[in-house]
């Protein structure tokens, strides 16, 4: 299942926010069992650095954290025809429509996010992380059938 994952999940992993943790570590634990094709944009990579370096204050330990993220999720390019598209997207958080061009014109089958309220109307399914723990573990169990 070709599935992209918010900034906002990484960021949770990356800074062990709570109550969002555990959740968000078990969705990067299942991609790398490969259990979901996973990717990040390359818009969402661009906020990461940001927010990361903000942190560590180190752009070598910054630059790993993303090879790292390179790794273990697929990287889809943000086109001119995603800002095209979402500029006149009728969702309110701009950065949120290109994400959701960029994942429609990829072919992305859903999307995986903690502001599920900001994507009304979007033409592919959005679910919060348990939701998505919970479609994948019913895939699971209709592979063991």
């Amino acid at each position: 299942m070709m599935t992209v994952i918010d900034t906002c999940i990484v960021v949770d992993v990356l800074q062990s926010r709570e109550p969002f943790y555990k959740d968000a570590q078990e969705i990067f634990l299942r991609c790398a069992d490969r259990k979901f094709d996973g990717f990040l944009t390359a818009k969402s990579v661009t906020d990461i650095y940001y927010l990361t370096h903000r942190l560590t204050h180190n752009e070598r330990a910054t630059r790993e954290i993303l090879a790292r993220l390179g790794i273990l999720f697929g990287l889809l390019d943000t086109a001119a025809l995603d800002i095209r598209k979402a500029i006149w997207n009728e969702m309110s958080d701009f950065e949120d429509a290109v994400m959701v061009e960029t994942a429609v014109r990829s072919g992305a089958e859903c999307i995986v996010t903690r502001n599920i309220k900001d994507y009304d109307n979007v033409p592919i399914p959005v679910y919060s992380p348990s939701e998505f723990l919970e479609i994948l573990d019913e895939l699971e169990d209709e592979k063991d059938l």
